[in-house]
């Protein structure tokens, strides 16, 4: 996918883990902010998800240019709000760090569908995505607002910038 609007973050992929495997902060960050052009794409079906993403991405970042050194490993972040009992906090890193990743699973298995599934229409691979991942995690209320945002969802063609076969 080299050449595409996910090969920054294809990219900056390849530096996440340290030699001993554990996950560097600022190089997943910056896997994560190169995500949002992708998700621009969108249009206006995922304003409030790229909106949410961009925070959560500032809130972790703004912990970690406090101290880079010391917050080097992703999971250091975790572990100074679980010393200081403000990890459950709606504010947290670790939240924002749960809703991150959370985000990043549905927008993972949104993109394995759009390859696997050639013939699925657009709505069919978010709803499948969303059913595999967020689902769980959401409300009655945020439940039926993905189904309606779900309508204004780009066709397929145009997000994917013509037939896949092409690049």
């Amino acid at each position: 996918m080299e050449g595409t609007v996910f090969g920054p973050a294809l990219e900056e992929l390849q530096h996440v883990k340290s030699e001993r495997g554990e996950i560097l902060t600022k190089h997943f960050l910056d896997s994560c902010r190169h995500i949002l052009p992708v998700i621009e794409k969108f249009g206006a079906a995922m304003t409030l998800v790229k909106s949410d993403i961009g925070g959560n991405i500032t809130r972790l970042e703004t912990l970690y240019s406090s101290n880079p050194s010391r917050f080097n490993i992703l999971y250091s972040l975790v572990q100074v709000e679980i010393e200081s009992k403000t990890a459950k906090s709606s504010s947290s890193c670790t939240n924002g760090l749960l809703w991150l990743t959370r985000a990043m699973d549905f927008l993972v298995a949104l993109f394995q569908n759009l390859i696997e599934h050639d013939d699925w229409p657009m709505s069919q691979a978010c709803t499948d995505a969303y059913n595999k991942t967020l689902k769980k995690w959401h409300g009655w209320l945020a439940s039926s607002s993905f189904t309606v945002v779900m309508k204004l969802a780009p066709d397929r063609k145009k997000f994917m910038g013509g037939d896949r076969r092409q690049r």
